[in-house]
């Protein structure tokens, strides 16, 4: 029984000194800013200095608070939760959650929602936005937090948090990414009862080429923020990895901002501040503060090191423009919403279209036979199920309440048992929200309902417009069941929070209930508002379930999106972010969470052994049959492929390693677009859609690597009319030709031929050609 902590040093190669800020590309005229107001603070002040490097109580709800220094015309800093909207207060908006922006696979509708969401933090006095998230990146399949990142492939992720990170910004909120790296279980994310957090144990191929993958695009879109996670990697805690802080993301890939931990992340003093954290938050605790004075004071900590956490953070304060006429920090956020306090109204009725947009394209249909979808104007139409409904309460009280961790639809004792620590329950036994449905997961990144239409209330409207006979029963698992309905409607969910990882991927009880419907209704259409992979097979093949969508979190707009892809007035164009598969073993070890075990019982150990073999590209590799493969999502209409068209560009160097200088996100010549490949869709339906084409590539590699067989390297999201064609253009990168050359330390182009697929999704590939390097 391994009984120190001593056996592992070395399992994560130290990288030292941190690097300092270097104000290059666009970072300049912050940096020379800020290092002009660090230089103001004299050798008495240092005490002020450090104060920027941890939190502090404020008067207000933000859950992270830098002070003030007023000499300095420094009003401080709110940091506040999170990727999916503003948490804790009223007068906001329920965005759709990451999970649900991954499965719209809509660049431009992701950057609208960034600038939407960011107004509302900016209007809020909020400086720094805890998000958005792209780890946990959906390794465990169980996973709790997965719904907050967008999708479980990194091309995906990476995209879209690019686009997150350029709306949030625009606007002049730092976004602060998350959370860095490789945290992708609840279970054991912490230290307790002797026990350390997990570790997350990656080789260098995969940490490039799936986690570290959408980091590097955040970064290269300016992320002013990144926040480090709480679990361990190669054994050394998030916090205060020197080679993840300083060699990945400072050296690497040249990130000009600051590190702040996730909120008690930080497990030692000396040894996170010459790892490269540089933000200890919600305070000092017992590492910082006072102790990293005397730290810098007798030389254990270089007082550069000091200037430099400083800096990055002043830096991104002036990167955003917040020294003009930015709101005061948290003047949005009431201590106490219980009390009176002032109305500050975040929404902006000019972003309704794209919350609206956002929750209807991040709706997939799986499964439409015998026309069950888009609804006619049902004669009869009888509604199922626990998740149809809104929550019985949406009601702030004061503290730590259900509504502020986004649990009013589920068992708020066990959740508090995962997030808290509660006694009296155990965490992680149920999978389904039986109070409500839902509109975003549990914790942290929940969102805060002020206004919410539930799938049921939009229903009630249509039926009323059409003179719709309705039936209904949320209770009961057992419903009578009129078989002269038009329809029946099932709504089940999976519910996932922060702190617990899920018990399994499907349950007996939401199951039963379709089938018990389906054996007395002929048209049974399925929807489950689901925070992760949700396996469907008992039912899947029933011939009178005739509809499957998957809801995922829709945010506010839930309802309304639903009801309109019901009855036809929008076209579903949602797209799978994930595999579903057949049944739970097949996602073999990625499954389930790891636990202490054996002579790790006191450091639980977690093991990357499949490498870059994640979702679909584990199914290709293990050559399993998924039931609905990444990248899946039905239409109203019909897409036809042709014409493809692949040409290297001749005025690039395809030399087998870039040599450009390093910028933010990378060697600057990783970005150059080395091949163009054109083709076009066709819309043969008889009614106009959206149509995601997708782009896998091929990689050649030696058979040491065992590259997958197929990586998406593209996608673009085209609205194509009826009889229309539509041309679309995909630009494939240096880095994307790519992959991580171990003992180079580079992105390695590989020589020989690459195979280019082009589709609606990861198995639907109709067009293919290739090309030589």
């Amino acid at each position: 029984m391994i009984q120190k902590d001593e056996y592992f040093y070395g399992g994560s190669e130290p990288v030292y000194p941190s690097p300092e800020m270097t104000g290059s590309g666009e970072w300049k005229e912050a940096f020379n800013r800020a290092k002009e107001f660090v230089g103001k603070m004299t050798l008495d002040e240092k005490e002020a200095q450090i104060s920027l490097t941890s939190g502090t109580n404020s008067e207000t709800s933000c859950p992270g608070f830098l002070p003030a220094i007023s000499r300095l015309k420094f009003p401080g800093m709110c940091l506040a939760d999170a990727g999916q909207g503003v948490r804790g207060t009223d007068f906001v908006s329920s965005w759709a959650s990451g999970i649900h922006v991954g499965a719209s696979w809509n660049k431009e509708l992701t950057l609208a929602r960034g600038k939407g969401m960011g107004g509302e933090f900016r209007t809020k006095g909020v400086n720094i936005l805890l998000g958005p998230v792209v780890g946990p990146a959906g390794r465990v399949v169980s996973g709790g937090r997965n719904w907050e990142g967008f999708a479980s492939d990194p091309y995906l992720s990476g995209v879209l948090v690019g686009e997150t990170v350029k709306g949030i910004q625009g606007v002049g909120v730092v976004a602060s990414t998350k959370h860095f790296i490789a945290n992708e279980q609840e279970t054991n994310r912490n230290p307790n009862n002797g026990v350390e957090a997990v570790s997350s144990n990656i080789d260098d191929r995969t940490m490039h080429e799936i986690y570290l993958w959408p980091f590097q695009d955040a970064v290269r879109a300016g992320t002013g923020s990144i926040m480090c996670s709480y679990q361990r990697v190669n054994n050394s805690y998030g916090c205060a990895n020197s080679k993840t802080q300083n060699g990945l993301l400072k050296t690497e890939l040249g990130f000009q901002g600051s590190v702040v931990s996730d909120w008690g992340a930080q497990h030692a003093g000396v040894a996170t501040a010459e790892a490269g954290m540089d933000m200890a938050m919600p305070n000092g605790g017992d590492f910082w503060g006072s102790h990293l004075k005397d730290a810098i004071k007798n030389g254990t900590v270089p007082e550069s090191r000091l200037d430099d956490m400083v800096l990055r953070t002043i830096a991104s304060w002036y990167q955003m423009g917040q020294d003009n006429d930015f709101p005061t920090p948290g003047i949005g956020m009431p201590k106490d919403l219980t009390k009176p306090h002032r109305i500050i109204d975040a929404r902006n009725s000019s972003f309704k279209s794209t919350l609206f947009d956002g929750a209807v394209e991040g709706h997939v249909l799986v499964k439409n036979i015998r026309n069950a979808l888009p609804l006619k104007s049902p004669k009869l139409l009888s509604i199922y199920g626990y998740s149809a409904k809104n929550p019985d309460e949406n009601n702030p009280t004061d503290g730590l309440s259900p509504w502020l961790m986004g649990s009013g639809s589920f068992d708020y004792q066990e959740f508090g048992a995962g997030f808290f620590g509660w006694s009296g329950a155990t965490p992680g036994t149920t999978g389904i929200a039986f109070n409500g449905t839902l509109y975003s997961g549990g914790g942290s990144g929940a969102t805060s309902q002020s206004l919410a239409i539930s799938p049921y209330d939009a229903i009630l409207q249509q039926a009323y417009e059409d003179d719709t006979a309705l039936f209904w029963d949320f209770h009961n698992g057992k419903p009578a069941v009129d078989p002269v309905s038009s329809a029946c409607l099932v709504f089940g969910n999976v519910w996932a929070a922060e702190g617990a990882d899920r018990p399994g991927l499907r349950d007996d009880y939401t199951d039963e209930l379709i089938l018990h419907v389906a054996s007395q209704c002929n048209n049974t259409v399925v929807v489950f508002h689901n925070a992760g992979i949700r396996l469907v097979e008992e039912f899947i093949g029933h011939p009178n379930v005739t509809a499957v969508i998957f809801a995922h979190l829709p945010g506010q707009a839930s309802g309304k999106a639903l009801a309109s892809i019901l009855y036809g007035k929008e076209n579903p164009s949602g797209k799978l972010p994930y595999t579903v598969a057949r049944n739970e073993d097949d996602y073999g070890v990625m499954l389930r969470p790891d636990k202490p075990e054996g002579i790790f019982k006191y450091f639980p150990q977690s093991n990357f052994t499949e490498g870059v073999f994640v979702d679909y590209r584990h199914f290709d590799e293990k050559k399993i049959k998924p039931r609905f493969e990444f990248g899946f999502g039905l239409s109203y209409t019909t897409f036809g492929y042709s014409n493809l068209a692949v040409e290297k560009n001749g005025n690039r160097s395809f030399e087998e390693f870039p040599k450009g200088k390093t910028v933010e996100g990378g060697q600057e010549d990783l970005w150059d677009a080395l091949v163009r490949v054109e083709a076009e869709v066709e819309n043969k339906g008889e009614v106009e859609g959206k149509e995601v084409a997708q782009l896998y590539l091929g990689i050649p590699g030696t058979r040491e690597e065992k590259v997958p067989i197929r990586q998406l390297r593209g996608f673009e999201k085209v609205l194509v009319g009826v009889g229309e064609t539509k041309k679309v253009v995909f630009e494939l990168t240096r880095r994307d030709l790519s992959i991580w050359d171990v003992r180079a330390q580079k992105w390695r182009l590989g020589k020989g031929e690459y195979n280019v697929e082009v589709g609606g999704s990861s198995r639907n590939l109709p067009l293919s050609g290739k090309f030589t390097v």
